[in-house]
């Protein structure tokens, strides 16, 4: 009994200490206890080989196989004796697929000797890719031949051989070996399930469990030993969970309330919403939350839009002109009223709706669902505000009959590229009246500057008298009222043409102020029932324009939540991961609120506060006056980056902190801010990322979970697909050839690459050390490409290193049409936005995480044309990376991807370990799987810890949570 090694035993002391110090650095094990929780990844029948067909790319493998050739070649060698070199190459086999091993030099003569045909051995390596075949390049390898190794494999799992997670310093077998050693330690621990919930379930004990996952007679043994292990890690976590999450709600809070009549009230006079009901649920919760006297710990899910809609093919303006709303997607760009261009922040398809029409006093209409918001006045002269539609089609008259709402004009903004027009634009107008005139004028004489429009209106008009045109064509006549609309004028359209009034700084003579002209609303007609979508623009004004240059809104919420604390006498802290997203939300939020943020100042609201914003680059003086209003409490808001962590940031009485990007933070850092208030104040984490269930529970199981509805769906005019260029490289050869084809219906396209191509050898070396060749440079392809397949068209690069005023010049030329295809590296990823560009072809797409490609492909698709995007691989078909792509290729549902994304990940990265520095407690349980067991395991935690938040009762689980959970790693536990 006294050779059992105890469990808290330095595996130095039992393997000594060569294996563990490779243990240790390569494997994070340390003692005989991690050794036991080290479980095989899979298993072999003995007898039976395996399938060589499944193996992975580029992971470290153990086969177990038949040598079915072996041939020893000698090649001319200025680097080996004699000027010759020799290259053993060895053919194994399972019975339905091969794998070449590959050894060089003084490696060969043992391997030589060692593996005749006919010799089955397991093998270890990394498997590559050489000539298009699958390889192992110089594998070690264990003979499994003679009596001794049937020995061995008869001490390694009697019936079934287990394969562990292994390294190219630590193989499998000797995993085995050395767990072979340990496990009689199995007998000594602790089970951490209590009795009642192990017995209730039917599960082995955890002794049981260990031996039967080491050494397993049948599969059977191997699923009850899993079925045991995977409850074993869902219930310590959710334990660690619960505790957090039952200490948590003892905790004492300051309760925020808003006054009736404070500055939320304020707000919302000014700036009312309509939510849809999944998001009026969420902002409950979250009000509820405040008002309680223990802390808030919510995380919100998802795109906080407002809840309007409007129908698929109403249209939106963007700085190109109209596209349907159903072809708007995130990041695209939009007209906001002030004639400013603003991305599109997030994406709500929303389903079927009643659908009603706005019938405006020029005759023009606009569609809407009941909760789409407008920007109106309650006569000309009133000041705007923001009504829903069903505000509007419930009260649309003034007590006189005359309509009650007037629909304020936009700043006229440019549109399209900045082209010249063919001829000059007023002379054009003239001759568009003449008998020969087109029945319409063609998108590029719509679709340009404020001056060009004007001149060619001007052209039009010279043939009546100035305030209007007398044409026989419809078409011609709705054309000059676009024009007038788009210059912020008023223009009806009747039987036999067209009048119009444009403000005075177009027409002196007969306009009138733009701040003074508006379109009144004169009815409100129920239009049917049809498929609708919302957006939210990432604007101050929260607004863009729509059908017939009529303007809507959207709006956020989170800012309400931080608004009632202030009116509580508390103080709001926003944490944002960049400068660049701090600096916008301070703007956005400071220009939102108007008077209400200028508290203390000339000018500020009755019931206004300052809104401050900290970050590391800030000067001096301004820095030191934005901590003396947050400790004086004059600043109400403060939004910053990790500088709002440091020891020199002290509040006045910090009441709510809200995460923005929760993934990007630590725990430490978020419970530094935490920890600067008098009492813990309510926290307020958001994500903009899909996350399934399981992980959520999981990840963020100590915070109560808001999740929003409206999420985006995945619609998308974008068609994937693989292009296998190893398998079948005619598929790459007609990839090239519809990229042709698509610049030759006038699109252009984008090719990436994942490097840029002229990187020290060290870059180059490291690459081939790992044997695989680098991957493909923009700078290579780009000149193979203008050469080769895309001769003839204009190739131009675009990569990280180039000066900012050369990328830019390059971007411009893109954008104008003058470059056909634009070969880059992932700096296209995010805000490059060129409609015109239909095609992407990703190079070593396998090199690309999932959600990268995701982006990425949203750079086409983004016009009118439909997107196609063609992801290059040489991975073979069986392999992980070649399936991730295929997974890619087959959706775009936001939900669905994250969870492919997090399915190829290591456990550990999905809890966010890798930034604590400790090993992922879990090991059999997949958060992605599982979710049965981790619901079960959730509630049973929480109901134990409601009893028992010592765990008096259960002192093997305290041991197990103590060592598989000790303080540092549970505080990282929330980590997303």
């Amino acid at each position: 009994m006294d050779l059992v090694p105890a469990l808290d035993d330095p595996l130095k002391k039992v393997l000594g200490p060569a294996t563990a110090k490779v243990m240790a650095e390569h494997l994070g094990l340390h003692t005989v206890g991690d050794l036991l929780h080290h479980y095989p990844r899979r298993y072999e029948e003995r007898g039976q080989l395996t399938h060589l067909a499944d193996l992975p790319m580029d992971e470290h493998v153990t086969v177990v196989a038949q040598v079915a050739d072996a041939r020893l070649h000698t090649f001319a060698s200025s680097r080996a004796p004699r000027g010759k070199g020799q290259r053993l190459e060895v053919t194994i086999t399972d019975g339905s697929g091969r794998l070449q091993l590959v050894f060089f030099g003084n490696g060969v003569h043992k391997p030589h000797k060692d593996l005749l045909p006919g010799t089955r051995a397991m093998f270890s390596g990394k498997v590559s890719v050489f000539n298009r075949r699958l390889q192992l390049a110089h594998p070690a390898y264990e003979l499994l031949r003679g009596e001794g190794a049937e020995e061995a494999v008869d001490s390694w799992a009697g019936a079934l051989i287990p394969l562990y997670p292994a390294t190219a310093k630590m193989e499998s077998w000797k995993l085995a070996k050395a767990v072979q050693t340990v496990l009689p330690s199995a007998q000594e621990a602790l089970d951490p399930l209590p009795e009642s919930l192990r017995a209730g379930r039917g599960l082995a004990t955890l002794p049981e469990a260990l031996v039967k996952i080491h050494r397993p007679r049948t599969r059977a043994d191997v699923e009850e030993a899993r079925a045991r292990l995977k409850w074993d890690e869902a219930f310590v976590l959710q334990v660690a969970l619960a505790r957090r999450r039952y200490d948590d709600a003892h905790l004492r809070a300051q309760p925020r309330r808003p006054r009736p009549d404070g500055l939320l009230t304020a707000f919302d006079d000014r700036l009312p919403f309509t939510l849809t009901e999944g998001q009026l649920s969420v902002s409950r919760e979250i009000f509820d939350d405040l008002a309680t006297d223990h802390p808030m710990h919510r995380l919100l899910q998802g795109e906080v839009g407002s809840g309007k809609a409007q129908p698929l093919d109403a249209l939106v303006l963007t700085p190109t002109g109209f596209r349907p709303m159903g072809e708007i997607r995130v990041g695209d760009e939009v007209v906001v009223p002030s004639g400013e261009v603003a991305p599109v922040a997030g994406v709500f398809p929303q389903g079927e709706r009643d659908v009603w029409r706005l019938v405006l006093s020029d005759g023009s209409t606009v569609e809407c669902d009941d909760e789409h918001l407008w920007i109106v006045g309650e006569g000309p002269a009133a000041p705007p505000r923001v009504r829903t539609a069903r505000d509007i089609r419930l009260d649309t008259t003034a007590p006189d009959g005359t309509p009650k709402w007037h629909i304020p004009p936009i700043t006229p903004a440019d549109l399209g590229p900045d082209i010249s027009l063919p001829e000059d634009p007023y002379a054009l107008g003239a001759s568009l009246t003449g008998p020969e005139a087109p029945a319409h004028l063609p998108d590029r004489y719509r679709n340009t500057t404020v001056k060009n429009r004007l001149a060619l209106l001007r052209g039009l008009l010279d043939a009546g008298d100035g305030t209007g045109l007398r044409t026989p064509s419809r078409r011609l006549a709705e054309d000059v009222a676009w024009l007038a609309r788009s210059l912020g004028g008023l223009a009806r359209v009747g039987d036999e043409g067209v009048s119009l009034t444009l403000p005075r700084e177009f027409d002196p003579g007969a306009g009138v102020d733009t701040g003074a002209f508006h379109r009144a609303i004169r009815a409100v007609e129920y239009a049917g029932r049809a498929p609708v979508q919302c957006i939210s623009v990432a604007h101050p004004d929260h607004a863009y324009v729509t059908d017939h240059f009529t303007v809507t809104h959207n709006t956020m919420v989170a800012l309400r939540a931080m608004l009632a604390v202030v009116d509580s006498g508390g103080q709001a802290a926003l944490l944002a991961p960049t400068e660049v997203l701090a600096q916008q939300h301070h703007r956005s939020i400071t220009e939102m609120m108007g008077d209400l943020a200028q508290g203390g100042m000339l000018g500020g609201a009755e019931h206004a506060t300052k809104v401050v914003l900290l970050t590391g680059s800030m000067g001096a003086a301004a820095r030191r006056q934005a901590l003396l209003d947050l400790v004086m409490g004059e600043a109400g808001i403060v939004i910053g980056t990790h500088a709002l962590i440091e020891d020199a940031v002290r509040f006045h009485d910090l009441g709510l902190v809200v995460v923005d990007e929760q993934h990007r933070f630590g725990v430490e850092q978020r419970d530094a801010l935490r920890g600067k208030g008098e009492q813990p104040p309510h926290l307020l984490v958001m994500t903009a990322t899909p996350i399934p269930r399981t992980v959520a529970m999981t990840v963020f199981g100590d915070l109560e979970t808001s999740v929003l509805d409206q999420l985006p769906a995945g619609r998308s005019p974008i068609a994937s697909h693989v292009v296998p260029a190893a398998d079948k490289p005619h598929f790459l050869a007609r990839a090239w050839e519809r990229v042709r084809e698509e610049v030759g219906n006038g699109h252009q396209a984008y090719v990436v690459c994942p490097r840029i191509g002229d990187e020290e050898e060290g870059t180059k070396k490291a690459a081939a050390d790992a044997d695989k060749r680098p991957p493909l440079a923009v700078l290579d392809i780009a000149d193979q490409l203008a050469e080769g397949p895309l001769h003839g068209l204009r190739v131009e690069v675009l990569h990280g290193r180039m000066q900012p005023d050369d990328k830019d010049a390059v971007m411009r030329r893109f954008a104008a049409g003058e470059t056909d295809v634009l070969v880059a590296t992932t700096v296209i990823e995010v805000g490059v936005n060129v409609p015109n560009a239909t095609a992407m072809v990703v190079m070593d797409a396998d090199r690309f995480g999932v959600s990268q490609l995701h982006q990425l492909r949203g750079r086409v698709g983004r016009g009118s044309a439909p997107g196609l995007c063609l992801l290059v691989t040489e991975m073979p078909e069986a392999s992980p990376a070649r399936q991730r792509l295929d997974a890619v290729a087959a959706t775009l549902d936001g939900f669905e991807l994250s969870r492919i994304d997090l399915e190829q990940r290591r456990e550990g990265d999905v809890l966010g370990q890798a930034q604590s520095g400790a090993r992922s407690s879990l090991r059999v349980l997949a958060v992605i799987d599982d979710e049965e067991i981790i619901a079960e395991a959730r509630a049973e935690a929480t109901e134990l810890v409601a009893a028992d938040p010592a765990l008096e009762g259960t002192p093997a689980l305290r041991t197990a949570l103590d060592a598989l959970l000790d303080e540092d790693r549970e505080r990282y536990l929330d980590k997303g």
